[in-house]
């Protein structure tokens, strides 16, 4: 179990999406900025004139938004519009704590109209990073497309993924991930926090935890997703940044 890390976490995400917060690249993120804007600005102009700018929908029901992230020619943030610091959050392990990840995986059309073209459901990820290896202290959930060869190796290797976790026999991006399916269309009624934190690997330590989920089809044709999970370790330099995963400029969105 890895609760260490050495140094402070420079991870530096893609928030581009700053809307003029912060001006040059060069300039230090203040670690709040995301949750002043879906605050102060997204929710606030929902409430009062029913303009979310610069966030492109507020849900007050559902205590979400979507925020179209500068960085990525299709990538979307998902907010919570109450304050969660981020993966290790208990609130998100609560009976009744909100399908963050349902609304995330619904907001994919979002792409493909940015996109001009459909993506299918394995051209498709969601991920959340560890407190190691975020900026931001406002729980966001990554929406873009998967990158290739991740796609490619998940492909490769699904029959070694089962129902419960298991280390994948391949590394994703230099770094070993666990691996399990989900039987589920939309992941509806499924907590992917909490079949996160039911893994001894991530038990007492979900600061360390990054969590991608995949769309897939599996061998029988059902639909289903892949959720993978990878620890943050200081000695083998692994910030637990599972957005390494997805691919901003959204190759397969290109592919034949």
């Amino acid at each position: 179990m890895v609760k260490h890390w050495i140094g402070t976490p420079a991870i530096t995400l893609s928030i581009g999406l700053l809307v003029g917060c912060a001006g040059s690249m060069g300039m230090e993120l203040k670690s709040d900025v995301l949750w002043h804007i879906v605050h102060n600005r997204c929710v606030s102009g929902q409430e009062h004139s029913g303009n979310p700018a610069p966030c492109v929908s507020v849900d007050l029901k559902d205590g979400y938004a979507l925020l179209k992230d500068k960085v990525g020619v299709a990538q979307y943030l998902l907010l919570p519009t109450v304050a969660i610091s981020g993966i290790e959050s208990p609130a998100l392990l609560e009976k009744n704590a909100p399908e963050y990840w349902r609304y995330a995986w619904e907001a994919r059309d979002l792409m493909s109209q940015h996109l001009r073209r459909k993506l299918r459901r394995d051209e498709t990820a969601l991920a959340i990073n560890s407190a190691y290896g975020r900026s931001q202290n406002q729980l966001h959930i990554h929406i873009d497309c998967i990158s290739p060869e991740t796609r490619s190796a998940l492909l490769e290797h699904l029959s070694a993924i089962g129902t419960d976790w298991v280390a994948l026999p391949i590394k994703l991006n230099g770094h070993t991930y666990r691996g399990r399916r989900i039987y589920s269309t939309d992941l509806r009624n499924v907590n992917p926090f909490l079949l996160l934190a039911q893994n001894h690997e991530a038990q007492n330590n979900m600061r360390a935890q990054t969590l991608v989920i995949v769309g897939v089809k599996f061998e029988n044709g059902n639909e289903g997703f892949i959720l993978l999970a990878d620890t943050a370790n200081s000695l083998h330099g692994d910030r637990g940044h599972g957005e390494e995963l997805l691919d901003h400029s959204c190759a397969v969105a290109n592919a034949p």
